[in-house]
């Protein structure tokens, strides 16, 4: 596991990425909600928390009226107005983990009309069966079909905004109903998601958003391990290409922590040391047949999934638990 240094030093390598404005991009420039929102919860666990509150400031200054965030923003630049539900919906989880890591009500209370807008945006995209759909675009149309991946995030989404709604006293039992019926969809009707079955992320998130728990969550991670996990070196990315990466890697330990596969997360976390960098920086990814990295890049999310990997298995920040502890069926 990592030591104490080490963890610091990966949060730090994150900080060093982040613009004044707070905003935390991809190696290209851009920003995205859900990857901003993962980086914000590694600076918190790993004890950053003025950089972390800088990038929960950028998402309340950057929220749009409708509740959403554009899908691409660089610097003061829209370059994609389309927005995506499951970026809206990570700024619920974002902030039910920063309450947990700082115990910090008057600061929940700051988030919550963000949060608030946004779920109420989420759920605006919900069909009449209950999935949500993937986007709404720049036009305003909803995306014409939902994903696995996305509707398992807003599943953990929901759960976190009806904690958070309870704990500033506006319980939110219409977030709960669709989030029953969503994780419904999620454990029992395939057919209502895009068949994205090349990637991992459709097979370990249902586990790793919290529909899927105990015998069931075990036999998932099982049914698709020899596909999609290379061992000693991680995770692959897509089921027909020679590329691991780390994000995926770091969260697949999260969903087998959840499921109390123990051993089997701590192994994986371990495969990912060949590519962290000495500045606490980890490659994105690994292509394993021309052994070298693929792209040629350390991103910030990346850092953030090793530390928020790391603080469920060994537990230095009181947001550990978040992804163990969502609520099941």
């Amino acid at each position: 596991m990592l030591t104490a240094a080490e963890v610091r030093a990966t949060g730090e390598a994150i900080a060093r990425m982040q613009l004044p404005s707070g905003a935390i991009p991809w190696p290209d420039g851009h920003v995205d909600a859900w990857d901003h929102v993962e980086c914000a919860m590694a600076l918190s666990a790993c004890g950053l928390p003025d950089a972390a509150r800088r990038a929960y400031a950028w998402l309340r200054d950057t929220q749009r009226v409708d509740g959403s965030w554009a899908r691409s923003v660089r610097g003061a630049t829209v370059e994609d107005p389309a927005a995506e539900a499951h970026h809206a919906g990570y700024v619920a989880v974002g902030a039910w983990h920063e309450y947990l890591v700082t115990g910090d009500d008057e600061f929940a209370r700051v988030m919550w009309p963000t949060v608030r807008l946004a779920l109420d945006w989420v759920l605006g995209l919900a069909t009449p069966r209950g999935e949500i759909r993937w986007e709404r675009d720049a036009a305003g149309v909803p995306g014409e079909f939902a994903l696995l991946s996305g509707c398992a995030s807003i599943y953990q989404a929901l759960h976190c905004g009806v904690a958070l709604g309870k704990l500033v006293s506006e319980p939110r039992t219409d977030w709960e109903l669709a989030a029953d019926r969503l994780g419904y969809l999620i454990r029992c009707c395939p057919e209502a998601f895009a068949d994205k079955a090349r990637f991992a992320m459709d097979w370990y998130y249902p586990v790793l958003g919290g529909a899927l728990r105990g015998t069931k969550g075990v036999a998932r991670l099982r049914s698709r391990w020899g596909t999609f996990v290379k061992p000693g070196l991680g995770v692959r990315c897509v089921s027909d290409q020679p590329w691991v990466t780390v994000a995926e890697t770091c969260e697949l330990v999260l969903a087998l922590d959840a499921c109390g596969m123990r051993a089997s997360a701590e192994a994986l976390l371990a495969a990912v040391a060949t590519r962290r960098r000495p500045d606490g920086a980890y490659w994105t990814g690994w292509q394993y047949v021309n052994q070298q990295p693929f792209p040629a890049e350390c991103s910030s999310w990346t850092a953030a999934a090793v530390v928020l990997a790391a603080d469920a298995l060994d537990g230095f920040s009181r947001g550990g638990g978040i992804f163990r502890d969502v609520p099941g069926p």
